[in-house]
């Protein structure tokens, strides 16, 4: 009995622990539909929100395209507790949008959506971010915003500082596909300075190396704010999973 007392008392502590420990936590949303009428079809989005959500105001927002690999393979949401326990970063919202039909997961859409494509760019500016500042505590500032992408996600962020930078002030592009949008880098070098701060990655390794150092250098000669890092990785997630906490810090750092 006494043993059978003992482990029930061990379980309701451990219990009690653990529930605290994930209070402690941002959560989660379950895939949230909304019908785009500037696109002509639903897609779907995850919502991250830092623990204590409800007492928060006018926290930045971090929109991730590509997201539910940034979920899944990329670990995202481990990261994004991690820093904000930490202290490394303010609190902050994420929203992963699928780039996958909602319906047929198998169907691909991100060929139609990332490359500067302004159907696309009107559904962030027009239906989303509106929707995710009446939903949630966010930031009204064009300054608390940020885009991020990987491959043709990174591509879809520099188009996002051309075409968006009303309503984003930042962009983080994790090894940006080039061939898509071929005179993209020309457009950043004829184009006059845009309000926006750069985050820029490129892998060493099969990564388009040499157009990613390129597009570096027209940013740099044109005075962006920018941080540029170059690892020793291919095209793959063991590239861009480990520059996670650096997107992060740069652009939501806390205040010292």
């Amino acid at each position: 009995m006494r043993i059978l007392m003992g482990l029930f008392v061990f379980v309701f502590w451990f219990l009690i622990a653990h529930s605290s420990a994930r209070a402690d936590q941002g959560t989660l949303s379950d895939n949230i539909r909304i019908e785009s009428a500037a696109l002509g079809y639903a897609l779907q989005y995850r919502v991250y929100t830092p623990a204590n959500v409800a007492e928060a105001e006018n926290l930045p927002i971090l929109f991730v395209t590509d997201g539910q690999w940034y979920l899944s393979q990329g670990r995202f949401m481990r990261v994004l507790n991690k820093e904000i326990e930490k202290g490394s970063i303010k609190p902050i919202i994420a929203v992963f949008v699928d780039n996958r039909d909602p319906d047929k997961l198998k169907v691909n859409r991100r060929n139609q959506q990332f490359f500067c494509n302004q159907k696309y760019v009107d559904f962030f500016e027009d239906e989303l971010v509106p929707t995710i500042e009446k939903k949630y505590p966010a930031s009204r500032s064009r300054d608390d915003r940020v885009i991020l992408g990987v491959s043709f996600g990174g591509l879809n962020a520099a188009c996002f500082g051309l075409m968006a930078n009303e309503t984003f002030a930042g962009i983080a592009m994790q090894s940006p596909a080039n061939h898509p949008v071929s005179n993209l880098k020309e457009m950043y070098e004829t184009e006059e300075k845009l309000p926006i701060k750069i985050f820029l990655s490129i892998g060493t390794v099969n990564d388009n190396t040499q157009q990613g150092r390129r597009f570096k250098r027209i940013l740099a000669s044109k005075g962006y704010e920018l941080l540029y890092k170059e690892v020793p990785h291919g095209h793959t997630w063991q590239n861009w999973r480990p520059l996670m906490d650096d997107v992060l810090r740069y652009f939501f750092k806390s205040n010292p």
